[in-house]
């Protein structure tokens, strides 16, 4: 007996290259492509089953070649479909999500948390400057509109696509207003596309973001990836330099006089405290400043 289970997530982005391909189209296999797509076949086999009687002879019209093309393409995949063993079909998870970060979810009833595929936001507690060179948390930011996003429902539907390291399900989630929260992060430029991840999928909604100085575009950040590789390293730093737990702010003495760098400013890495040297750690702005510290530039 033939297999009954439903495409793949992969399968149906393979007949939407190919449709896309001899159509003389660009290649869209997003995931409003796909939901587009069911919603199609959907709707033609409910008028097949509803029998309706055919129109008089002289108000058929001819289909194109186009058409024939792609129903005889759709009919032959369908029938390899139909008779040879399908992939394992790409696990699907529903329920009610809550935000983690501006990246990941945790879904009611699933163990594992959901680590949205092919984008990368900033992490809770990383801070950026915006337009005006002002700081913000802009983490919370990210988080915060992935879960107006998602709104007050709170129901989502993940198509896993891997597995990460840390257990993770890797999957590309929408709304049931067919929202899919992983394109809609980084087009809101509140995420930016995970290129060490991602296959270009949301390439044009990064350039459209970038392009119009949306979310983070707005002003100036550190790349997330890099923002938690920095974050990894100062963990082992501050062991060696001595760090009080809390005070973050690197009092630096140099040539140009007593400069303090902020987290996630452009030399905040690479600068050292030698304490012995006068150099040391502050807890806020306000004590590096009444100390005689100036704020670095960048």
């Amino acid at each position: 007996m033939a297999d009954q289970r439903l495409p793949t997530l992969e399968q149906e982005r393979a007949f939407a290259s190919l449709t896309d391909i001899l159509e003389g189209r660009p290649i869209d296999t997003s995931m409003e492509r796909i939901v587009r797509d069911r919603e199609a076949m959907e709707h033609t086999l409910f008028e097949m089953m509803a029998d309706k009687p055919q129109a008089p002879a002289a108000t058929l019209r001819r289909p194109s070649r186009r058409w024939l093309v792609a129903a005889a393409i759709g009919l032959g995949a369908l029938v390899v479909w139909l008779t040879s063993t399908p992939a394992p079909a790409a696990e699907r998870i529903e329920g009610r999500a809550t935000v983690v970060d501006g990246d990941t979810l945790a879904i009611e009833g699933t163990k594992a948390r959901i680590r949205l595929y092919g984008m990368d936001a900033p992490e809770s507690s990383q801070t950026c400057d915006d337009a005006a060179g002002k700081r913000y948390l802009c983490g919370g930011r990210a988080a915060q509109y992935l879960a107006d996003l998602i709104g007050r429902s709170g129901r989502v539907a993940c198509f896993e696509e891997d597995r990460d390291r840390y257990g993770r399900i890797v999957a590309e989630c929408a709304t049931p207003g067919n929202v899919v929260l992983n394109a809609a992060m980084v087009k809101a430029g509140w995420a930016i596309e995970y290129k060490q991840y991602s296959d270009g999928r949301y390439s044009q909604e990064e350039a459209e973001a970038k392009a119009v100085k949306r979310g983070l575009w707005a002003g100036q950040f550190i790349e997330p990836s890099k923002w938690r590789n920095q974050g990894q390293r100062l963990e082992s730093e501050r062991a060696a330099e001595g760090q009080p737990k809390g005070c973050d702010i690197k009092g630096n003495i140099s040539g140009s006089g007593k400069i303090y760098h902020m987290p996630g400013q452009q030399n905040y890495g690479r600068t050292k405290i030698n304490e012995k040297a006068g150099e040391r750690w502050f807890c806020s702005e306000a004590d590096a400043q009444s100390a005689g510290w100036v704020r670095a530039k960048r």
